[in-house]
């Protein structure tokens, strides 16, 4: 499932049977000595769009949103759950899909973009059609190339199991299992996928013998000079949408426009963070890069002239794009290598469970 993209999402569902044998083991009995992921605000980071106190972290709550995350059941046909398309290994990302794929292997139009720092987000998927983290997930549920379910049978699902009966209750106080409960318990899980671990987190915060080399703070000058503001704060995004120049024309997804109608909106996405951008291949919103040199080799001699073109990418000699030498693309590359997480990548605490 592509997250949550308007078309891209998609979680699988567990057969009734793995259920059963989960009920028997659950997880808040195996982490007990463990955290909640992601309950504490990294000091380097904006003021999040869903603040901690709107859906305050708990363990309990954090691995029900985490069984739901990978439980198939939630789709259709039973074999494709949220985790299917956002794998951790990857940031959350689809890794070699260049778009997402739903039940019966369908393909949406889009690329599965990452999960991570989900909280500081105010609107969602490729094309904003989201603007809050709780009910950004029926995006894909009930998307027909992605879930293709509806809310109201993943919650006849839910309630015909003793097991999520009993965890949702103890939770939330009542029964049966609603949509508010539903949307709250994977926003837990949602809302932890922190990243916010990298070497160049360590760095910035002047966390003791964490140093980057010459070449990364090379690249780390020139992203400030020539990727921002796209690319700005610790985020490594400023979540606006813009026209990156890929096409000339739009037919085949308007983007932005998709959700406003506005013809200026035509061919703009929103600006993807950087961050674990080196495990997050395909790129773009329809993933038609396989590699960030391609994607370095685009901004400086592949962007493409239309109306919408982000005024950034028109050079005051009338030529298009970001001029970048071979060293600096070298450097920029270096740089980019500093954000990966290795921790958020391998947090036993994300995964799903064995």
């Amino acid at each position: 499932m592509r997250v949550f993209t308007s078309r891209t999402l998609t979680a699988p569902l567990l057969g009734l049977a793995g259920l059963l044998v989960t009920s028997c083991q659950p997880d808040a009995d195996i982490l007990k000595q463990q955290a909640v992921p992601g309950d504490t605000l990294p000091s380097n980071f904006p003021t999040p769009a869903y603040a901690l106190e709107t859906n305050p972290p708990d363990r309990a709550t954090f691995e029900l949103g985490r069984t739901l995350f990978y439980d198939p059941r939630l789709s259709r046909t039973g074999d494709v759950s949220c985790g299917s398309c956002h794998q951790q290994s990857v940031a959350f990302a689809h890794a070699d899909h260049r778009v997402s794929q739903g039940v019966d292997g369908l393909l949406g139009p889009r690329n599965t973009p990452p999960l991570q720092n989900l909280r500081w987000r105010r609107e969602l998927l490729w094309d904003g059609g989201s603007k809050n983290l709780e009910t950004m997930p029926l995006a894909p549920l009930t998307n027909p190339v992605e879930m293709d379910e509806t809310l109201g049978n993943v919650l006849k699902k839910l309630n015909a199991d003793a097991d999520y009966r009993r965890r949702f209750a103890k939770i939330y106080g009542r029964s049966p299992i609603d949509s508010y409960q539903f949307l709250r318990a994977l926003a837990q899980f949602t809302a932890a996928l922190t990243s916010a671990n990298s070497r160049y987190d360590h760095y910035v915060r002047g966390e003791a013998g964490r140093q980057l080399s010459a070449p990364e703070l090379r690249g780390r000058a020139l992203l400030a000079q020539k990727c921002t503001p796209c690319h700005s704060t610790d985020l490594f995004t400023d979540e606006t949408y813009r026209n990156n120049g890929l096409d000339r024309e739009f037919s085949a997804d308007s983007g932005r426009a998709h959700i406003t109608s506005v013809v200026q909106d035509r061919g703009k996405f929103k600006v993807p963070s950087l961050r674990n951008v080196t495990k997050t291949a395909p790129y773009m919103h329809d993933g038609r890069f396989a590699t960030l040199a391609e994607v370095l080799a685009h901004y400086d001699h592949g962007v493409q002239p239309s109306p919408t073109l982000d005024p950034l990418l028109r050079r005051p000699n009338g030529q298009l794009g970001i001029p970048l030498t071979a060293q600096e693309q070298a450097d920029l590359l270096a740089f980019l290598e500093t954000l990966t997480d290795t921790e958020f990548l391998q947090d036993r605490r994300l995964a799903e469970r064995q």
